[in-house]
């Protein structure tokens, strides 16, 4: 199959290119450039996930990329990539500030979809014959499901202040502790934001979600230290032994993000045609434009609403944690040790101002970057790597590798194995639930839908991907977690 315009079905073309995968070394292949790619495209991944992602559309997405104007050395490819939105899942590239532009469909639908990781001083002893309680009391505090509204209701003005002040609105109003912020990306506000620029459609259906899950892969994971790779670097991050009670928390903007991108995409659409782009669904505002700084403006306001969400939800969680061990959040030491988003594009320097697109990808710096909070500058940042509901999470710690071969980005979590259809024709909700069970996982759903789209077959091997990671020093063994229990939308 040669370079050209292809049908992909009856209503869309597009410009395929015949792939031609070089091996770079163990984990860094290459598609080289070629047609009308401006760079070549670069893929981490091992021989076993490479042969995934040749199945469906991430190559492809990958070499369309690398046809965007402005952009910078590679289009890359994070070893949990698999077919997305006009980016893949795991997509990274840098756009020139003032020759490039700025694409909603490499920061993806839910902008500022992330992950936080809090801390306890408990142990699996002292959670013993709890786990259930715990999550029960926690699923009837945070909202969870598709479309379902939040703890918190906002009023327009109290809707405004999140989209622009994030987590130090949460701080202002009762829902944060003094150094959350300092532990967030951004601490936990991206600018320049304006609320302003956020339609009124995206704000109602933002207005009620505050403080919920959501659905789909959003998860928040009670789980414990299995083991400690880098004892030094785990105790700078408050993980002082295994057995250590930890929760992860994942979820995103909800609604108003998702209206963000998609009041955007139209209007771009409107504005300037297909651009005669390989895949419409890359479609960008031009660097410079009116349409630039107005998304930007608005993806950040999304951004800050995500990360209040994920705040919002961390009170709740203390309180959850504090009604059943009877202790309060501060007695647990409850503190947040990362928030990091994976759907986001920022405006960075390397070696000329960028916007850098991270779609299902993740920030990862070493230590020393000025961009790292000041408690882990010696070490690193937290780079928090999620699995499926069977595996559990890694911790990891940014490379010093990762500036140099991905604009300081590491993947963002297992990446998909199989598609959310296909997922559900080949596992059951409820026998999901029992086979967790008996690896000693308790699992809440409210949907049994929901849970077979993310049955853990669904995804890759987690443990894989962070060995490409590790091995290509983009980020760091710090420590494995193993779930306990799990609440899914």
């Amino acid at each position: 199959m040669g370079n050209g315009w292809k049908l992909q079905n009856k209503y869309c073309f597009r410009y395929v290119i015949k792939m031609e995968v070089k091996k770079i070394s163990d984990f860094v292949w290459e598609l080289p450039k070629t047609g009308k790619m401006n760079v070549p495209a670069r893929i981490y991944a091992s021989e076993k996930i490479l042969s995934k992602m040749k199945i469906d559309e991430t190559l492809h997405q990958a070499s369309h990329v690398a046809m965007l104007p402005g952009i910078k050395k590679y289009s890359y490819v994070m070893p949990d990539g698999h077919q997305g939105y006009g980016f893949p899942i795991g997509g990274v590239a840098a756009l020139d500030y003032k020759e490039g532009g700025l694409s909603p469909g490499g920061i993806g639908f839910d902008i500022n979809c992330g992950v936080r990781l809090i801390k306890t001083n408990l142990t699996t002893k002292d959670i013993e014959g709890k786990v259930q309680k715990i999550i029960d009391n926690i699923f009837q505090n945070v909202p969870c499901g598709v479309g379902i509204g939040g703890q918190v209701k906002l009023s327009n003005s109290q809707l405004d202040g999140v989209l622009s002040q994030g987590v130090g609105w949460c701080l202002e109003n009762g829902y944060a502790w003094k150094g959350d912020s300092d532990h967030c990306e951004e601490n936990g506000c991206l600018k320049p934001n304006d609320p302003s620029e956020v339609s009124p459609r995206a704000k109602n259906r933002g207005s009620g979600q505050l403080g919920s899950l959501g659905a789909g892969n959003h998860f928040i994971e009670l789980g414990y230290i299995s083991k400690i790779e880098n004892p030094n670097v785990a105790k700078s991050f408050g993980i002082n032994k295994e057995g250590q009670v930890v929760i992860c928390v994942h979820s995103g903007s909800r609604g108003l993000g998702h209206q963000v991108c998609s009041d955007y995409i139209r209007l771009l659409g409107d504005k300037f045609g297909n651009m005669d782009l390989p895949d419409r669904e890359l479609i960008y505002a031009p660097s410079g434009s009116e349409e630039a700084d107005k998304y930007f403006k608005a993806m950040a306001s999304a951004a800050n609403f995500a990360w209040a969400n994920r705040q919002v939800m961390t009170h709740f969680i203390r309180k959850s944690f504090s009604e059943v061990m009877r202790k309060s959040p501060e007695e647990l030491e409850m503190d947040l040790i990362y928030d990091l988003t994976h759907n986001i594009a920022k405006i960075e320097n390397h070696g000329g101002k960028v916007y850098v697109h991270r779609k299902g990808a993740t920030r990862s710096l070493p230590k020393n970057h000025e961009n790292v909070p000041s408690k882990y500058r010696s070490v690193g940042q937290p780079v928090i790597l999620p699995g499926n509901m069977g595996t559990g999470t890694w911790l990891l710690v940014g490379g010093p590798k990762s500036l140099e071969m991905s604009f300081g980005t590491a993947p963002h979590g297992a990446g998909r194995n199989l598609s959310r259809t296909a997922a559900k024709k080949q596992f059951k909700g409820e026998q999901i639930k029992e086979a967790l069970l008996k690896k000693g996982i308790y699992l809440k759903a409210k949907s049994w839908k929901v849970a077979a789209e993310e049955a853990p077959g669904a995804y890759k091997d987690l443990d894989e991907v962070a060995k490409v990671a590790h091995n290509l020093d983009l980020a760091n063994y710090v420590a494995r977690i193993k779930p306990v229990g799990v609440i899914k939308g």
